[in-house]
Parts: structure tokens; sequence; C-alpha cells
């Protein structure tokens, strides 16, 4: 009987975070097409056969390095989403959080938008479908503002949605840990921005 893979090592740390964490930083690092599985399981200090058994290849990887975020923010957003508080406070709240959890995984985020045309046709179908329903839990806010009449509706919700998160895929090409302003600091000013945008 084959051995099972480990699911810790040495320092108690999963096999599959370990993998990820080495993934994320060469695909970063050398993008995801120049990084080999070879390197990836070197980085890791696993065998290749760890890493077949929690990933089916490196495309699943690059599929949970983004998937992992979405989730995140998919669980806020809810949470922001089925709070009970004013339209205006929980659309941004979820505005400004976005912000910042793209900003607190800014290499999955630029890997991912880089390296996304990688992934096979299977697994792009699956990331679409992600990230709509993300979008479409977003909209639903602005359009329950728009129809209470708190939001204006000059602006159609899907235009206002696509306005907001351009911004937000963005940050990946200017934002800095070092720069001039904190994630709260971006995140509330691009917050901002969508409410004025959308004031009646």
């Amino acid at each position: 009987m084959a051995a099972v893979p480990r699911t810790t090592d040495g320092d108690g740390t999963p096999v599959p975070q370990r993998l990820l964490a080495a993934a994320t930083r060469l695909f970063a690092e050398q993008g995801y097409d120049r990084t080999s599985v070879q390197e990836i399981v070197e980085a890791a200090g696993v065998t290749k056969g760890a890493l077949y058994h929690y990933f089916g290849s490196k495309d699943d990887l690059l599929h949970e390095v983004y998937a992992r975020v979405l989730r995140v923010q998919q669980e806020r957003l809810d949470a922001f989403a089925n709070a009970d508080e004013p339209i205006e406070k929980r659309l941004r709240g979820a505005a400004a959080d976005v912000v910042v959890t793209t900003i607190e995984n800014l290499d999955d985020a630029s890997i991912f938008f880089r390296s996304m045309h990688h992934l096979s046709p299977e697994k792009n179908k699956q990331v679409r479908a992600e990230r709509r329903r993300y979008h479409e839990r977003f909209r639903a806010l602005v359009e329950e503002g728009q129809q209470a009449g708190v939001f204006s509706t000059a602006t159609p919700a899907d235009l206002v949605v696509d306005y907001h998160f351009g911004s937000v895929h963005h940050l990946s090409t200017w934002y800095r840990p070092d720069g001039s302003m904190g994630p709260k600091e971006v995140a509330d000013h691009l917050a901002d921005l969508l409410l004025r945008a959308l004031r009646p």
C-alpha cells in the first residue's frame, strides 16, 4: 500500500499550506509559466507525491491561490449584506472590505490576474462563476439601495459595480506597502468615491 503523505511538516504547518505558500512566492517572483512543479516541491520541502495528493496539478495550485482569497471575500461580503444596518453602511463596509482584503493578499491577486489565461477551460469557467457570484451579491446591495430611493438610479447597477471592481483589480499595479497610504486609507477613499457616485 502506498504511503499517505504527511499532513504537516516538522513545525506543524499543514502540507497544503506549505505548497500554496511556496507556489505563491515562486509565481510572484518568476511567473506561473516559468515555475516548475519541481521548484515548488523543493521550496515547500515535500515530494511530488505530496503535491499530487493535495493538488492534481500546477493548474490546481494557481486556482487555489485565487480561490482562497475569494472565499474569504465572499464570506465577508455575505456578512455585510446580511447585517441589520442601513443599506449605505452595508454597501460602504463591503466596498471598503474588498479593497483591504485585496491589498492584504496583493501577491495572490496580481499572480492570478497575470496568469488566469493559463488555467484549463474548465477551471477558468469555475473561477468566472465564483467571481460572478461575488459581483452579483455586491450588485444586489446597489440595487437594494436604488430601489429604496437611497441611491441614484442614474447609473445602472452593473456599471457601478464594474467601476468599483475596476479600481480594486488595478490595485496590484500601483499599491506599495511602503507608500503614503495604508490599506484602510485607500479603502476609505475608494468606498467614499463609490458612495458619492451613488448619491441621489
